[in-house]
C-alpha cells in the first residue's frame, strides 16, 4: 500500500493516512500509474491493500480517500470463456 500520509500506532508501526493507493513493493508506481516520488506517496510494504468497492469510510478512519482505479486494478475478475455456437 502507498499513502499520502503516515501515522504511528500504539505498537510503533507506521500506518497509512490520507490517500490510499495499491502499490506492489519493488515498483516505482502505484497500480493506477501514479509515481511514488512525484505524487509524494509513502510506500508501506507491510500494510496490505485489501479494500473493495463496497467499503465505506467514516470519520474515525485515518484514510480519507481510497483510489477507485487501484481498487479496480486489484479486484479479481472471473475468467471469460468463449463459446462457439457453430456445430
Amino acid at each position: 500500500m502507498a499513502a499520502s500520509g503516515v501515522w504511528i500506532d500504539d505498537s510503533g508501526q507506521r500506518q497509512p493516512g490520507g490517500e490510499a493507493h495499491a502499490w506492489f513493493p519493488g515498483q516505482n508506481q502505484t497500480a493506477c500509474g501514479r509515481p511514488l516520488n512525484r505524487a509524494r506517496l509513502y510506500g508501506l510494504a507491510h500494510v496490505p491493500f485489501d479494500y473493495r468497492r463496497t467499503d465505506h469510510l467514516d470519520a474515525a478512519d485515518r484514510i480519507g480517500w481510497i483510489c477507485p482505479r487501484c481498487v479496480a486494478a486489484t479486484t479479481p475478475r472471473p475468467r471469460r470463456t468463449r463459446t462457439f455456437h457453430r456445430p
